[in-house]
């Protein structure tokens, strides 16, 4: 049987931030609901290079798949594997950095929509890279931003990245030279980040803030200290499977005994009402972003069923 291949070209010309939003929410829904079933990324690794594999499953949408991406000190390879879920066949190949961007900023969206102050307007953001970009895109989308503050180490990268999202967003973003700039007063705060220790000190957070933790996704890196984490009255995951095996950002707090896995609950049982996202306009809130393949199946039967719309791809004969 033939499948369509789609390149990175291909998925950017369908794929937009309101298509994400709307996949990872439905996808996540489906997951809290017991529509879906999504596998924890699992990796094997050479001396020299990595590969990473996700995978999920939904009825209701229709669809099944995985993510596998491989990573080196060369750069990172993405695609992702749909196939229909009634019958089993292959029925894309898809090229997905893009994508993959794209359903990272789209649940940090989804999480900023569900816990973040209505009124939320004030925005910091760690990181220039293109992890960032989705992520300020997203939040712009279910949020009224006025202004967007953005650190980095690079003071290039940080006044380029202000001056082309900026344009993008329709909004103020100005680099700030210091860390503090873009955690102190802020509504919320994102960290898009490589970092592997804090970068930021949790006492800087105001009252009210909602964070998106995004950056980390191994046990031994921590975008956000201890502090932050002790802090946050509410505390969701994308997965609290993955999140086991992931979050590094919370185990210094686990481990004193600060929080327990009791107290974290998946955005999924946010979306369908079984928990709240925020109680209080004075809570700090956390969304620990881990990246989760049901996202990516969600997010690739959106990009799929536009790109056959369009007449986009070309098929591949096995």
């Amino acid at each position: 049987m033939p499948f369509l291949l789609l390149t990175e070209d291909d998925v950017r010309q369908v794929l937009t931030m309101e298509m994400a939003l709307q996949a990872v929410e439905d996808g996540l829904r489906k997951l809290a609901l017991d529509e879906a079933v999504n596998v924890p990324r699992s990796r094997a690794q050479t001396d020299h290079a990595m590969l990473h594999m996700l995978a999920a499953s939904a009825k209701s949408l229709g669809y099944m798949g995985y993510k596998a991406y491989a990573t080196s000190r060369k750069g990172a390879q993405f695609h992702v594997a749909l196939y229909d879920g009634k019958t089993g066949t292959l029925l894309a190949m898809i090229q997905a950095d893009f994508l993959g961007q794209m359903r990272t900023g789209a649940a940090s969206g989804v999480a900023t929509q569900y816990m973040a102050r209505h009124e939320a307007s004030e925005v910091g953001l760690f990181g220039t890279g293109k992890q960032a970009r989705t992520q300020i895109q997203a939040v712009c989308q279910v949020r009224k931003v006025n202004r967007v503050q953005v650190y980095s180490l690079n003071e290039e990268h940080r006044r380029k990245f202000a001056a082309e999202m900026s344009e993008i967003c329709r909004t103020d973003i100005v680099p700030v030279p210091r860390p503090e700039l873009a955690a102190e007063d802020k509504d919320i705060v994102i960290t898009a980040t490589t970092s592997r220790e804090p970068v930021f000190n949790g006492h800087w957070l105001a009252e009210g803030t909602h964070i998106n933790a995004v950056g980390s996704n191994f046990l031994g890196k921590a975008e956000i200290d201890a502090v932050a984490v002790r802090r946050c009255e509410s505390i969701v995951v994308d997965s609290k499977d993955q999140a086991r095996i992931e979050a590094g950002d919370f185990v210094q707090a686990l481990e004193d005994g600060s929080i327990h896995w009791a107290d974290i609950h998946e955005l999924g049982q946010v979306i369908v009402g079984r928990y709240t996202g925020r109680a209080h306009p004075q809570d700090v809130t956390l969304f620990k972003s881990l990246g989760i393949g049901i996202e990516d199946v969600a997010v690739a039967a959106k990009v799929y069923q536009k790109a056959t719309a369009a007449g986009l791809g070309r098929m591949i004969e096995w």
